[in-house]
Parts: structure tokens; C-alpha cells; sequence
């Protein structure tokens, strides 16, 4: 298929819709969870709708110091990528098409889940961030618009800018792709020499472990729930190497659905050791949060959590996360 490429929102809106348009908002060095983004997209759309994606590096999402005119402008590359993956248009407007009158002086700002987080380390980029994607999903017009899961804090941020101010669009959430050592696709990677892409790799390795530690929590619990609070359960427990739990069946039955603290510290030790390597591993942030609102959980929380960490490895900065559930006690 014939992929075009549009510059302005006129020329956009000209053409005619016969269907539902799914838009992809990127800015640009498109890669493979990008492509996954597209094919989703496409397959959402159906074959009588349109894939939109839009390029656009928005400078309102960097701050003091970050990586705007480091940050890698590709466009004939991107128009391939975007075309195999079946878009219909590649939308990339210049600055001044997006943002006429210069920078707003009217903003949306984020609200204190902006502030958390990725907000705190990055002052003002949500702010940036939402009033870019509002005004692109006005000038791309959607019925739906998905996002990687990758950027967790930024899709439950759209999420709730569009039910807080009645976007009529779907928000779609599309799971992190990630390359075969784990490390989670992302523009940024192409800046890490190969020592630190080696270091790069605690981020998923921690986050792999705390998933693990935290499964194990709640095959112990499920476990322990089905056999009877006698020796038998102590030999259950025992039996799936948790001895120590074993020592006290009841009280593990009856523990929390699952402890955020184990799981935290599972995590944080990978993120340790990798400070000690060469190079070493800047730990900004790990933290296991509600996606409702992005405040930590407590050991007595139960449902979908976040797992999210942040570190700079060299000049470059990461982040990742995992989804966890944690199921109710009984």
C-alpha cells in the first residue's frame, strides 16, 4: 500500500472517511513497538478504515538539559516503517502548524499524578505532553488512538484527560515490545554503547524478578488456602521451598494478598547490583504504584499494580514497567 505523507491539517481533513481512523501519535525513529502500535491500529481500523500516524517532536515534553535537538529525526525511515506496518498517512506537521502562535500560552496541565513520578523527575513534561496529544487528537480527528503500555504514567495520563474532559475518542493501550534480551524497544536505545546496553538490562531484569518474587507470593497463598491449617500444610509449604513460611501455615494464609514490599525488594536488588557495574546503572526510581492514580500500594492492596522503574545509564535515560495483579485474600 501507498503510504502518504501530509504536512497540514487542512490537507488532512480534505480527505474522505469511510470508515473508523485510528491514530498512532509518535515523535518519529520509528522501531518495532511502533510497527506493533501500527498493526494494531490497522487491525482496529479494518480494511474500510484509516491508520494516521503522526511525527511530530513536541518541545514542550523537554526540559532543561534534555535531549530535544539530540532527539533523532528520521522521516523517509519512518514513512517505510509506518507503510509496512499498514498506514494509510503519515502525518508530520512543523512546529508552527501545531503550535501557531507559538508556544500556548494555555496549557493542560496534568494534576498531581503529574507531579509523581516521571513528573518528578521530568518538571512540566506531562503538562507538555497531554497539551500536544489534545491538540493533535483535534487536528487528527480519531474515533481511536493507542498508545504503548511502555509509558505507563503518560497512557493512564491520557486516559484521564480524555474522561475528565469528554474526548470523544477510544484510548487503546497496546503491550511493551520488547527485544529478545528483554530490554524494552525504545528510540533512546540507539545512544547506548554495547557496555551500556549491558548495564541497560537491569531495568527488565529487575522488573523480571519482582514479578517472579511476587508469583511465588501467590502460588504460596493459593497453596496454602487448599490445604488445612495442620502439619500437612506446613509440609505443603515446605514442599514449594518456602520454609520459612512453612513454619507458620496459618498466619501465611491469612497473610496479605500478596507483599509489596517483597516484590519492591526483589526489584531493588537486581538495580544494586547493576550500580556497581561498569558503567554503572543511576537508579532514579522503582516504585509499585496504583495506575489509577500513581501512588504507592500498600501490603493490603489488591488489584492491577504497577511495577515502574527509571535509571540513566551513560547520557542515557530509560524506563520500563510491568502490570501485576494481586489477588484478593481470603
Amino acid at each position: 500500500m501507498t503510504t502518504i505523507l501530509l504536512r497540514t491539517a487542512a490537507e488532512l481533513h480534505a480527505r474522505v472517511r469511510t470508515g473508523r481512523r485510528a491514530v498512532v501519535m509518535t515523535m518519529g525513529a520509528l522501531h518495532e513497538g511502533h510497527a506493533t502500535l501500527i498493526r494494531t491500529a490497522r487491525q482496529i481500523a479494518g480494511p474500510d478504515g484509516e491508520v494516521v500516524v503522526t511525527v511530530f517532536v513536541n518541545p514542550l515534553q523537554f526540559g532543561a538539559g534534555e535531549d530535544l535537538d539530540r532527539y533523532p529525526r528520521t522521516l523517509d525511515a519512518d514513512l517505510e516503517v509506518a507503510g509496512r506496518a499498514g498506514a494509510d498517512v503519515v502525518f508530520a506537521p512543523a512546529v508552527d502548524e501545531v503550535y501557531p502562535g507559538g508556544e500556548p500560552q494555555v496549557r493542560i496541565t496534568a494534576g498531581p499524578m503529574g507531579e509523581r513520578l516521571e513528573g518528578a523527575s521530568r518538571p512540566g513534561h506531562f503538562d507538555g505532553m497531554l497539551t500536544v496529544v489534545a491538540k493533535l487528537l483535534h487536528l487528527t480527528r480519531p474515533d481511536v488512538a493507542l498508545y504503548g503500555q511502555k509509558d505507563a504514567q503518560q497512557l493512564a495520563l491520557i486516559r484521564r484527560m480524555v474522561r475528565d474532559l469528554n474526548f470523544d475518542v477510544e484510548i487503546v493501550g497496546v503491550p511493551t515490545v520488547r527485544e529478545e534480551d528483554g530490554l524494552a524497544l525504545s528510540s533512546r536505545n540507539r545512544y547506548l554503547s554495547p557496555k551500556e546496553r549491558r548495564t541497560a538490562l537491569a531495568l527488565s531484569q529487575a522488573l523480571f524478578a519482582g514479578a517472579d518474587r511476587h508469583a511465588a507470593q501467590e502460588a504460596l497463598r493459593a497453596r496454602a488456602r487448599e490445604v488445612p491449617a495442620t502439619r500437612a500444610r506446613a509440609e505443603a509449604l515446605s514442599a514449594i521451598g518456602e520454609s520459612r513460611a512453612a513454619a507458620d501455615a496459618h498466619a501465611v494464609a491469612k497473610a496479605a494478598p500478596g507483599s509489596a514490599a517483597a516484590v519492591r525488594a526483589a526489584a531493588r536488588l537486581v538495580l544494586d547490583e547493576a550500580a556497581r557495574l561498569t558503567p554503572p546503572l543511576e537508579l532514579d526510581y522503582l516504585a509499585l504504584v496504583d495506575p489509577d492514580d500513581f501512588t504507592e500500594i500498600g501490603d493490603d492492596f489488591t488489584g492491577e499494580a504497577v511495577l515502574a522503574v527509571a535509571a540513566r545509564v551513560g547520557a542515557t535515560r530509560l524506563i520500563d514497567n510491568i502490570t501485576l495483579t494481586f489477588g484478593a485474600a481470603s
